[in-house]
């Protein structure tokens, strides 16, 4: 074989096998961006708080003497009312008192007896000067003394039957008890501390949350908004509350600033129970039929893009968005700034307020970045890019519902 035959046969499994690796290599995708469309829809913006749920009224139920439970009558859970027997303390010391007392009370009365009538015969016998105006004035300030006495006896005596009394410990109110904390032959000492022996709520079907909301997101919590929280317990059931309350009292944690915020619910099948952690969503605003843009296009800027300079401060509540645009070559997508006002927001739109983004225009809400081809078998035979190699549309709800953007796959700034 003659050496060009061979020149021309290196030629050519050369070029075969360029075509080869051109055919089987995938060709480069261009920038693809994804949009949605503006339109109309409804929002709630919310400030999420977490709290514990508790009755609206607990009394605290305790002692006001010392002494060793000697009898039980209630227990968790049951429904007692006002003025019923909870517990008797032993009555041995507080009895001997109330006779000691009662003793001590007649002897008095017997002494004041007595003086009263040394000083009546002593005026007797002053007015007839058998005794001097001194011995006179003596027998009277004894009778007095002893009428004194006699009132120290009888207040002595009220408060040892009063602590007889206060033996017997009975339910200040009518309601359920939620909590014992003594039981039978327990000493309970009754010092600067009362001791809790019960707690009584007033009413399960009237709960309450006391929510820890951030100082950040206090300013837009108000009396009468409505609070939608769920529980654990039941995680896909769905509590509506009110704020009935904004407590001024601070508390910090960890450099942590927050704020108290009473939530009253109603609970009339008894579903919440004292204890329970509340996730709470505040509604802060709500909006029904006004112009939304998706979250994700807020974020979005075009690689290179960088803002305007502006003189002044900036305003917090304008931002920049990109509207698909067509371009100069068929099929090809120019991102537009623009900005709008922005106002309310949810977790996956923002209302528009202002600006100059019309309903039903195009805005970018990310970008699909092209892959690196080039692999001698980086893809399969073939492969070809989509139909429409700049644009590509968020997938949404059917039935003239806007399209959504799914958050997770929204480019980083």
């Amino acid at each position: 074989m003659k050496r060009w035959q061979i020149i021309l046969i290196l030629v050519a499994v050369v070029a075969a096998g360029f075509g080869l690796w051109r055919w089987l290599s995938p060709k480069p995708v261009e920038v693809r961006y994804r949009t949605a469309s503006i339109d109309r829809g409804d929002l709630v913006e919310t400030i999420t708080a977490n709290g514990i749920i508790n009755p609206v009224r607990v009394v605290s139920v305790g002692t006001q003497v010392s002494g060793t439970v000697e009898a039980l009558y209630a227990d968790f859970n049951d429904r007692v009312k006002a003025g019923q027997v909870l517990l008797r303390l032993d009555p041995a010391l507080f009895a001997a008192r109330l006779q000691a007392s009662q003793a001590s009370l007649a002897n008095a009365r017997a002494n004041a007896a007595l003086q009263a009538a040394n000083a009546r015969r002593a005026g007797e016998l002053v007015a007839k000067d058998y005794i001097s105006r001194q011995d006179f004035e003596t027998s009277r300030t004894g009778a007095t003394q002893a009428a004194q006495n006699v009132a120290q006896a009888e207040a002595q005596l009220r408060q040892d039957r009063a602590n007889f009394e206060f033996s017997v410990i009975r339910a200040p109110v009518s309601g359920v008890v939620i909590s014992r904390q003594v039981d039978v032959g327990q000493t309970v000492a009754a010092s600067f501390n009362t001791p809790t022996l019960f707690q009584i709520a007033l009413d399960l079907t009237q709960m309450q949350i006391e929510a820890a909301v951030a100082e950040a997101d206090i300013a837009r919590v108000k009396p009468g908004q409505k609070v939608d929280f769920t529980v654990d317990a039941y995680g896909g059931r769905q509590f509506e509350g009110v704020v009935d309350e904004v407590r001024l009292n601070p508390t910090t944690q960890q450099n942590v600033v927050t704020y108290t915020v009473i939530v009253k619910a109603a609970n009339p099948d008894g579903a919440l129970l004292p204890g329970m952690t509340a996730n709470a969503a505040f509604r802060v605003a709500e909006r029904r039929g006004v112009p939304l843009v998706p979250n994700a296009a807020l974020s979005f800027k075009p690689e290179g893009y960088k803002a305007p300079r502006r003189k002044g401060a900036r305003d917090p509540d304008v931002v920049t968005v990109f509207v698909a645009t067509p371009g100069a070559s068929e099929g090809e997508i120019v991102p537009q700034p623009r900005q709008i006002r922005v106002g309310a927001a949810d977790d996956e739109d923002t209302e528009i307020t202002g600006g100059n983004l019309k309903i039903g225009e195009e805005v970018i809400t990310g970008e699909i970045k092209p892959d690196k081809g080039g692999g001698l078998f980086s893809g399969p035979p073939g492969s070809k890019p989509p139909q429409n190699p700049n644009a590509e549309r968020e997938k949404g709800s059917t039935g003239g519902g806007r399209p959504r953007q799914r958050r997770e796959e929204a480019p980083s700034p």
